[in-house]
């Protein structure tokens, strides 16, 4: 059934908004009616739930440009460092080879995931006084700026190597907070308009899409590799994948949790039929808002309100911790260190041109685990995938932290193995699984502010791991090679433990049910076996 006119229109907006009136009266009824929010359509399998909501899912890959734009420049800005025209206008030569100074290695690793703390937390602002759309447009717009800065870079000749790399640095820290709003804005976005059914598969492409954006860029630098002037082109290629998410920003609905929270009830509506499109009717529509609007209503009688403080106060300190894990998860499996496979991996002393085609094989590898993710995240909680995960890549990362005591070409093509194995075995479980916890935890009120935390706190991790990782490899300070795998290890042991005893199982759960169990003050261990005693069995549904 779909809605045909504007005054069929509006007399359904009037009978949501008689509804949820009544729902509102007094907050004993919001408090009764938020109980009975259960997973209604819990009985459906992926495949009737992608049916189903269709529409969303078309949407979640339109705002998926932001995700792209973030992996495909991530490898680009990374992976320069691994280009020859790059080392010799950026670099100096040592010993006849041409390296870069660990120090400039350090910051330019440092500046992108430094500044996107700062721009994750703009974002945060931005995006809950004008809206996620235009959040997104305008972190669009400030990565263009940054890419051309990138661009220019070089224009400095003769001597002046050090203002060459100062201006590569602004320009890379001006993309990073960019990106870093673009990125907070299109997981809040995501998390909001998707149904409990979904919420996992399709949170799952941001590292899909990430990872589709680093195998173009890879491609991207492979051909240019041996170009006079081969990044600077690399860094033309940015442009056209900055302007993806601002042409999106204006396709995509407003979020209508946004709306609603913002008082706007019949822009509420018109964003979620949208998002719902024809194949599902509008009574589901009106239940939907009528429950979000009871759930804001809810919030509204709570004492934290939607800042940045009341993040950390008593109440929302545990949920924004386990947020704050799950964004550096990434980091702890090593994901900094992959990212720039192509330039460590010369390091152990594989050849320029073979460390490039390294890079993209273990690219395309991790895509496609990620794309395998997608019914296993359907399956499969995200505490066992995530401690699953996490064990293996110990496991891989201790392997070759051995095979780094000696030296030689087994040595130098096993630590290629081993990256390649991390990114699938991570691809396929860990690294999908925390993206989708960060995305779930926080309350709605707070869904804004929480993704800005994580991308700031995930900002710091790229940054303090970008900054330290060249002292501990690069042959001009620590020269460890390949037995860095012995720091990954550790990490992942911690990340191991930090799970079982923080992170609690919320797959299928609707958010009504995992505000009450972070209420309930339940161990993560007893989410995954919590019954919501106001909980009705499902109704039949017609075939979708």
């Amino acid at each position: 059934m779909a809605v045909r006119d504007s005054d069929k229109e509006e007399a359904v907006v009037d009978l949501v908004e008689t509804a949820t009136g009544n729902v509102l009266s007094s907050s004993s009824d919001i408090g009764s009616s938020e109980e009975l929010q259960t997973n209604e359509h819990a009985h459906l399998t992926l495949k009737e739930s992608l049916k189903k909501w269709r529409t969303v899912v078309i949407y979640s890959l339109c705002m998926s440009s932001a995700i792209l734009m973030y992996g495909y420049d991530y490898v680009i800005v990374g992976t320069v460092s691994a280009m020859p025209s790059f080392q010799q206008d950026f670099g100096v030569e040592l010993n006849g080879k041409w390296i870069l100074p660990s120090l400039w290695l350090g910051l330019w690793t440092f500046v992108s995931p430094g500044c996107s703390m700062v721009g994750a937390v703009a974002g945060g602002f931005c995006q809950d006084r004008v809206g996620r759309r235009w959040s997104l447009a305008v972190g669009s717009f400030l990565s263009a700026v940054g890419v051309a800065v990138c661009f220019v870079s070089n224009r400095p000749a003769g001597d002046a190597i050090d203002t060459r790399r100062a201006i590569f640095l602004v320009g890379k820290g001006f993309q990073g907070g960019a990106i870093g709003m673009v990125m907070a804005t299109a997981q809040t976005h995501m998390s909001e308009m998707l149904p409990p059914n979904l919420r996992g598969p399709v949170l799952a492409f941001f590292p899909i899409f990430t990872l589709l954006g680093q195998v173009i860029g890879a491609l991207v630098i492979f051909a240019c590799l041996n170009h006079p002037d081969g990044y600077a082109i690399a860094f033309a290629t940015q442009w056209p994948l900055s302007a993806l998410p601002l042409i999106m920003a204006f396709v995509v609905p407003e979020s209508p949790t946004y709306l609603t929270r913002k008082g706007c009830d019949a822009a509420a509506y018109t964003a979620q039929r949208r998002l719902d499109g024809r194949t599902v009717d509008v009574a589901e529509t009106e239940r939907t808002l009528q429950r979000l609007r009871a759930h804001v209503a809810r919030e509204r009688h709570l004492p934290a309100k939607a800042t940045y403080r009341d993040s950390f106060r008593r109440g929302n300190l545990r949920r924004t911790l386990v947020v704050m894990f799950a964004s550096i998860v990434p980091q702890l499996f090593g994901l900094t260190l992959l990212s720039k496979a192509s330039y460590f991996i010369q390091i152990v002393g594989m050849k320029a041109s073979l460390s490039v085609v390294v890079l993209i094989a273990g690219i395309v590898c991790g895509l496609l685990a990620n794309i395998a993710s997608l019914p296993v995240l359907a399956r499969l909680g995200r505490r066992p995938l995530l401690m699953s995960g996490l064990s293996a890549a110990a496991l891989l990362w201790g392997t070759m932290g051995i095979a780094g005591i000696w030296s030689g070409d087994v040595t130098v093509w096993y630590s290629a193995a081993v990256m390649i194995l991390v990114i699938v075995v991570c691809g396929l479980g860990a690294w999908p699984a925390a993206t989708i916890v960060c995305s779930e935890t926080s309350a709605l009120h707070l869904r804004a502010k929480a993704q800005g935390i994580a991308w700031f706190t995930a900002g710091a991790g790229n940054a303090l791991y970008g900054f330290v990782l060249p002292y501990i490899f690069n042959p001009d300070q620590g020269d460890l090679g390949a037995k860095t795998g012995f720091v990954f290890t550790g990490l992942c042991l911690i990340g191991v433990a930090v799970t079982y005893f923080i992170v609690p199982e919320m797959k299928g759960r609707t958010p009504a049910e995992i505000d009450r169990m972070f209420e309930l003050k339940l161990p993560a261990g007893q989410f995954v076996d919590w019954e919501n005693p106001s909980a009705v069995p499902p109704a039949n549904e017609d075939k979708v």
